[in-house]
């Protein structure tokens, strides 16, 4: 990608996907930055533009809603007069605490069409332009919850799509000259944990800084690898589901915290 390239990153108002924003507008990149919070975004392109010296555009669209995501598919696909986009971050997402007879299904809908069926939706419409011109990345925002059976939540199931859908797509679209990568991190300090009382569960070694989560998914990016896991802890906990038998992955999962888990 060129130092002027245009990325588009979802779920820029906070956490992960803040943290791209700001590492891509230092790196000199165009920002397209999406997320419901218009006050947010526009405080975050406002302040890229004046400290960075670079076009930050904002979208607003809630990415549960169909109508509203269609936008941001159409920024995508039909740019227009505008940049194309080279590096598309499927950031958003979030999780569903407590038990899944005890959520609500408009709950557990929503959840859906954000974790997965943005993903999807933004995907398809980014790789057709990015394999005809020869050139783009995709970063898909999933989680080490996707290679866990999680208790209760669906937010497992849902990176695991996403992991998955990722490894697929990279196959072919690499025959074309583009990049598609599931970033996969564990406990990150963003408001995502905060807003599930998460902040402090685990042990501090536990916990990684949403700047270094960044920092590893850039750089494996770069490197062409399909899955980026920061940390060792985590690299360690994906190693050990490759080997340890299923049926002692469940029970442990069955042993752990409530929701997410």
């Amino acid at each position: 990608m060129s130092p002027r390239s245009t990325a588009l990153v979802t779920g820029a108002s906070s956490g992960i996907g803040l943290a791209f924003a700001e590492r891509l507008a230092a790196d000199g990149h165009d920002l397209v930055l999406v997320a419901r919070d218009r006050e947010r975004l526009d405080a975050l392109a406002a302040r890229l533009r004046r400290d960075r010296d670079v076009r930050a555009d904002v979208l607003v669209a809630d990415l549960s809603d169909p109508d509203q995501r269609r936008r941001v598919e159409l920024r995508l696909a039909e740019p227009g007069d505008a940049a194309p986009v080279e590096l598309l971050v499927n950031n958003a997402g979030y999780a569903t605490p407590g038990e899944f007879v005890d959520t609500p299904p408009a709950v557990l809908a929503a959840n859906l069409e954000v974790n997965v069926g943005a993903v999807l939706a933004l995907t398809r419409a980014a790789l057709p332009g990015m394999q005809q011109r020869g050139s783009g990345s995709i970063v898909n925002v999933s989680s080490i919850a996707g290679f866990l059976p999680g208790r209760g939540s669906v937010y497992g199931a849902g990176k695991a799509y996403v992991t998955t859908l990722t490894q697929s797509l990279a196959l072919s679209a690499a025959e074309h000259g583009v990049r598609v990568m599931a970033l996969c991190p564990g406990y990150t300090r963003t408001e995502f944990h905060q807003r599930l009382g998460q902040e402090r569960s685990g042990p501090a070694w536990l916990w990684l800084d949403a700047d270094r989560v960044v920092d590893d998914a850039l750089a494996d990016l770069a490197r062409g690898r399909v899955l980026s896991i920061p940390g060792a802890v985590y690299k360690g906990i994906y190693a050990a589901t490759r080997i340890v038998p299923p049926s002692l992955v469940r029970r442990l999962a069955a042993r752990s915290a409530r929701g997410r888990g």
